[in-house]
């Protein structure tokens, strides 16, 4: 049982993060139409600028407590991811808004490759240990542990998963997007502007990923060029387990595959007889996807249009 509640409480904290991540692919879907396939890479850019900001700040500020510097990294790599994904939209995705869908498709995974060799040549591509800035005393809950940056993790994923709820359903950007979603052009005649909806939506995305490779960092303790690619992967199979194009499916979604992939590598081992090792735990998040698309390929909650954003 310890080792099941330690599973568990590792697997909603791995969701958290996918669903975060998911809510970008989502939202972005829900009203254009378009898979974001760049969208892992701007978690990496998120946490690597973060990275940077917590080495130069420790250096200019020895004495600065590590919740203040962890939080004006939080704001700079926010800042710059919203400003990278809006440049991206502007440059990449705007100009094929009524091309065949798979223009940009193809274009939005080029951005993806673009964007990791850019990162590369800034960074360079050896490993980068992630900065502890919190306590690293695990706190015992029952036979298991959990640290206070996993706490951090599970907290700020709620604030953010309940802002951007109430932002969609309770204020004015959130209706402009429901309507864009519903049917540009109606919405423009409404007095919408979809172009000024749409950049909105690629901002917030942003800052959603930018937080999650933040936390993706934080508590694997290490960063690098490549790190946005697979939970970018993962994510996307969450929109898709949940419903892509809902909200609250993208949240659903990102939680089980947590809890699917951390119960998975904890006993894959003695449910094949030591044939599979914790490292295959990748499986089973592409397992998940070829299930759900053979069965239910509208996800699990479906994709209820008066509900996208």
């Amino acid at each position: 049982m310890d080792i099941l509640l330690q599973q568990i409480i590792n697997g909603l904290v791995l969701g958290s993060m996918y669903a975060l991540i998911a809510l970008g692919y989502t939202m972005v879907y829900g009203i254009i139409q378009l898979i974001n396939f760049a969208h892992g890479e701007v978690l990496m850019i998120g946490a690597l600028t973060s990275w940077s900001c917590i080495g130069m700040m420790q250096a200019a500020m020895p004495g600065a407590p590590g919740w203040m510097i962890l939080l004006l990294a939080t704001i700079i790599a926010c800042v710059v991811a919203a400003t990278l994904n809006f440049t991206i939209e502007k440059i990449a995705y705007k100009p094929l808004r009524n091309s065949p869908r798979l223009a940009p498709l193809i274009t939005a995974i080029g951005m993806s490759i673009l964007l990791q060799t850019l990162a590369m040549i800034i960074w360079k591509p050896n490993y980068k240990p992630y900065p502890t800035l919190l306590p690293s005393s695990p706190f015992q809950i029952g036979g298991a542990f959990i640290t206070p940056t996993q706490i951090l993790i599970l907290g700020v994923t709620a604030v953010a998963l309940a802002s951007l709820v109430y932002l969609v359903n309770h204020t004015n950007l959130g209706r402009a997007m429901r309507a864009t979603a519903e049917n540009p052009r109606v919405a423009s005649l409404m007095g919408v502007k979809p172009d000024m909806v749409i950049s909105a939506t690629f901002i917030i995305g942003a800052v959603l990923a930018a937080i999650a490779g933040m936390m993706y960092a934080s508590n694997y303790g290490t960063a690098q060029h490549t790190m946005g690619f697979l939970p970018g992967l993962k994510a996307f199979t969450a929109a898709v387990f949940g419903g892509i194009g809902n909200l609250a499916g993208a949240v659903v979604g990102g939680i089980l595959l947590g809890l699917i992939e951390a119960i998975g590598s904890g006993y894959i081992g003695t449910l094949t007889g030591g044939l599979l090792g914790s490292h295959y735990t990748d499986i089973f998040a592409f397992i998940v996807l070829i299930i759900i698309l053979t069965l239910r390929p509208s996800g699990l909650l479906g994709e209820r249009v008066a509900d996208r954003a």
